[in-house]
């Protein structure tokens, strides 16, 4: 790309360092790849340090360190210590599994600035089977360490119709834990929760319910703890900007890595993203043809490229727009423009007529975990 054109490429603020798929949680809505068991050869300490200095240079000022879990990496404390004296803020993304007092002196020593714990629910019996393992007593642990070691108290519970009843009680719970920030995520629909969708999607009711919920707590909390809910996706007339738009702000780089302008893309057909163990990061985010792929607005087919709010949404989610429609270059059909929306609004009204019916409910979910992967995997390579 000429210098001129490149010039106006924003330069990326928040990097991803996905630093691993290993796991020993198993959510039916987690946003890795489906076909992770695929993905080999994790990048060395070396690698990764190369990545941090290199996005650093570039002006990224906000770093996230995620997985999987990143706490199975022994070298997280070495990627800290070099993250905080290049400049970056550093934020683990963990489910504390793996976590101890021991360790969070560590990574306090090595000048980690923020630690996020996810939550599955507010109650020990749904938490412990939507993450497939007994660890909601061990995360309410971490919890209080991570307070008495003075970080921000930063919580994070994925809502979905398994648990989208108990958003009182998940607010609750926060406010016993001394929670600074509490993140009410809706799950978003790629990876392993596209493949448990039926199961996943909230009802309207539950919707409206746990909107007005959320809404009085705000209000209730306001000064003492921070309250973030979006209503999901499905359920709006309107898209979201994406990532803030493909190659604006982030950048991920996934366990083997590849790098990706957001961690779904992976799935997008025909892409080819270029890894950093072969390009440099610079490279990758200004030249590289994929980052190009979308970016701005001129590669929008109709109704996107005539529409007037183009600039706002950006077209919305290219791996919504490929998942639900088969070519990731139409228009998001969260958007009520899209000839497709009608299909997400009779896909919400199936599940609200047939949530509580024991056929429906009874449908197993598909947990996120390697012999799963594998066998999606498998199935995959049959069709193709």
């Amino acid at each position: 790309m000429a210098g001129s054109e490149q010039n106006k490429i924003p330069q990326p603020l928040w990097l991803l360092a996905e630093l691993t798929y290993a796991c020993p949680l198993q959510c039916p809505y987690c946003s890795n790849p489906v076909e992770m068991a695929s993905v080999k050869n994790e990048l060395s300490t070396g690698d990764w340090l190369r990545v941090l200095r290199e996005a650093r240079k570039m002006g990224a000022t906000q770093l996230g360190f995620s997985g999987g879990e990143p706490l199975t990496r022994i070298d997280l404390e070495e990627l800290i210590t070099e993250a905080r004296q290049l400049g970056f803020y550093t934020n683990l993304i963990t489910s504390g599994i793996g976590m101890d007092e021991k360790r969070i002196k560590a990574f306090k020593q090595a000048g980690l600035d923020h630690i996020q714990v996810s939550f599955q629910a507010s109650s020990e019996e749904l938490n412990n089977f939507i993450a497939g393992t007994n660890t909601f007593e061990h995360k309410k642990e971490m919890a209080h360490l991570v307070k008495k070691y003075g970080y921000p108290m930063v919580l994070c519970f994925v809502l979905h119709r398994k648990n989208e009843d108990q958003v009182k009680d998940i607010l609750e719970l926060s406010i016993a834990l001394e929670a600074d920030y509490v993140e009410l995520a809706t799950t978003q629909y790629y990876g392993w929760a596209y493949h448990n969708r039926e199961q996943l999607l909230p009802t309207k009711s539950q919707l409206a319910n746990a909107e007005k919920i959320a809404k009085e707590y705000q209000k209730k909390m306001e000064g003492k703890m921070k309250i973030y809910y979006v209503i999901p996706d499905y359920f709006e007339d309107r898209p979201k900007k994406c990532m803030d738009g493909w190659g604006n702000v982030f950048l991920t780089i996934s366990p083997d890595g590849t790098a990706l302008p957001c961690h779904a893309a992976r799935q997008l057909p025909g892409l080819e993203f270029p890894n950093v163990k072969d390009h440099s990061v610079s490279w990758i985010w200004n030249d590289s043809p994929d980052f190009n792929k979308f970016r701005g607005t001129s590669w929008m087919k109709e109704p996107c490229k005539s529409c007037d709010e183009k600039h706002k949404d950006l077209g919305g989610c290219r791996c919504q727009a490929y998942m639900l429609t088969g070519d990731a270059k139409n228009a998001d059909p969260v958007c009520k423009k899209s000839p497709h929306h009608q299909e997400i609004i009779e896909l919400v009204d199936k599940v609200d007529g047939l949530a509580g019916k024991p056929e429906f409910e009874e449908k197993p979910l598909i947990f996120r975990n390697m012999k799963n992967s594998k066998k999606i995997g498998a199935k995959n390579s049959e069709t193709i």
